[in-house]
């Protein structure tokens, strides 16, 4: 069965952002916690408090981001090709909003974390094959963490294309390595090719 649907993540992804995350995890004092499980365990005023803090983290990267080399080209041809595409990101509304108008980008279902829905859960890549109506086989994932082969794996969708330099941190996860965009497009793009043949 051919891919009929993208589901893209954010930072690292669509755009280069200046995060320090051993930085930003050490001030939030996580402890190895998913940064979202853990504030969203947190008291107040302390809960507040911390979110500020990645909120503060957050807003200078995102005005720092820069989109990647041959992103918006990739975006474009999929859509000429009828492919869907979904964003679901960590990441805040605002400063989704902010990026994809910023560089002009436009896709098919965009979940943030307001939703709820957060990686390495499964649950927002089950709900972008329920609101776009996709199976589990026709889609594939695009992101740069391990985080996104965990929600991919929860989901049962078996493709995943990884954007990143690191290689051996994947070692054995089944994803499929690229260092750039144009590369990984020729890759979609030879899959999407047979699965019209």
């Amino acid at each position: 069965m051919g891919i009929k649907g993208l589901i893209f993540d954010l930072d690292g992804t669509i755009v280069n952002v200046p995060y320090n995350w051993s930085r930003i995890n050490a001030e939030l004092g996580t402890h190895g916690i998913p940064i979202l499980t853990y504030l969203g365990g947190l008291e107040e005023p302390d809960k507040s408090r911390k979110w500020e803090i990645l909120k503060k983290y957050e807003d200078e990267a995102t005005q720092r981001a820069q989109l990647k080399k041959g992103m918006k080209e990739f975006l474009s041809s999929l859509s000429q090709k009828g492919v869907r595409k979904a964003l679901v990101t960590n990441n805040s509304r605002e400063n989704v909003e902010f990026l994809l108008r910023k560089f002009g980008l436009a896709f098919d279902l965009v979940i943030s974390r307001e939703s709820g829905l957060w990686k390495p859960s499964a649950v927002p890549f089950l709900e972008v094959q329920k609101r776009l109506a996709l199976k589990k086989e026709e889609c594939a994932v695009v992101g740069d963490s391990l985080f996104d082969v965990q929600a991919a794996k929860g989901a049962g969708i078996e493709r995943v294309f990884l954007l990143t330099q690191g290689k051996e941190k994947f070692f054995g996860t089944g994803a499929e390595i690229f260092t750039s965009v144009e590369a990984l497009q020729q890759r979609i793009e030879q899959l999407l090719a047979q699965g019209r043949d």
